[in-house]
């Protein structure tokens, strides 16, 4: 089988079966075409030709060029992804990462806001009282209030919020719906703007649409929350994942479940919510250093 054939099905299968995100096709497909490139050059063009040390010479140029460990990780994430799919559709039978080693990368904990950053996410005066202003205060509020993921908020249609029973449904990965409560006031601010898009936009069905009335891309509501957070935070990094964080993060500070804030994030298992403990642990330790007596002296 050529190798393109064997991109081409597995591009197949991640858009249409597993049905991934728009980003994460995006994604895998621009490394698989990296490698691709790289073993035409090497005059590699069958799938039976390919060997373990092809993509090991592939991995290594990537760190001789100076990538960090996490970008590396991630190509060769899409390229295993690529190969477990060609062994369970038997197309190719050699386990070629059980080869190839993967640089470790460094545990970080997440970055997020603190809650005197977010919480002037409702100054009055912030954003502007036309419709694009109105527009970007519902949506960081709803990154804050909700925690949903970036391809989750651009997905959101005007159905998607139910007011009188105040929930929010949401489309997640692997095509997965989940029910989010919102507050009384957040479903206030999206009946005026549902009214208040209607008037300017007419019917269009996604929530958030651009200066041409059609549905907002990733990288716009990047430039959204940049264009706000980038002033109102001192965070290490600015994004819409962040706030993903900050909600978690502020929850479980004030109490919350565990359990409950991984089925609110849509989360697969509760190792992956069970991060954001280290986040408040690391918090804490932050405000003993800063505030308690002897903490003070350990640092003079």
């Amino acid at each position: 089988m050529k190798l393109e054939e064997s991109i081409a099905r597995f591009h197949d299968y991640i858009a249409n079966e597993r049905r991934l995100s728009e980003v994460t096709v995006r994604w895998y497909m621009s490394d698989l075409e990296d490698l691709l490139r790289y073993l035409k050059a090497v005059e590699v063009s069958e799938l039976e030709q390919l060997t373990a040390r092809d993509v090991r010479e592939w991995e290594l140029q990537h760190i001789e060029a100076g990538e960090s460990p996490r970008t590396v990780r991630r190509r060769m994430a899409a390229v295993g992804s690529w190969l477990r799919f060609l062994r369970r559709r038997g197309y190719y039978g050699e386990d070629l990462l059980a080869k190839v080693s993967v640089p470790k990368q460094p545990k970080r904990l997440p970055v997020f806001f603190r809650e005197s950053e977010t919480e002037r996410l409702y100054d009055a005066d912030l954003f502007g009282d036309d419709f694009f202003g109105r527009r970007d205060r519902l949506m960081l509020r709803l990154l804050y209030e909700t925690g949903i993921r970036r391809a989750e908020l651009v997905g959101l249609r005007d159905g998607s919020a139910d007011l009188s029973a105040l929930t929010l449904k949401v489309r997640g990965k692997g095509d997965k719906e989940r029910l989010i409560p919102i507050e009384i006031e957040l479903a206030h601010n999206i009946s005026e703007y549902l009214a208040l898009k209607q008037q300017e936009m007419g019917d269009v069905e996604w929530l958030f649409v651009n200066h041409k009335g059609r549905q907002m891309s990733p990288e716009s509501v990047n430039y959204v929350v940049k264009k706000y957070m980038t002033s109102l935070s001192n965070a290490d990094r600015v994004s819409p994942h962040v706030f993903r964080h900050s909600f978690a993060t502020h929850i479980l500070n004030e109490g919350g479940d565990l359990a409950a804030i991984k089925e609110l994030m849509g989360h697969e298992n509760l190792a992956t919510t069970e991060v954001y403990t280290h986040v408040t642990r690391e918090r804490m330790k932050e405000v003993y250093r800063q505030a308690h007596p002897r903490g003070r002296k350990r640092r003079e």
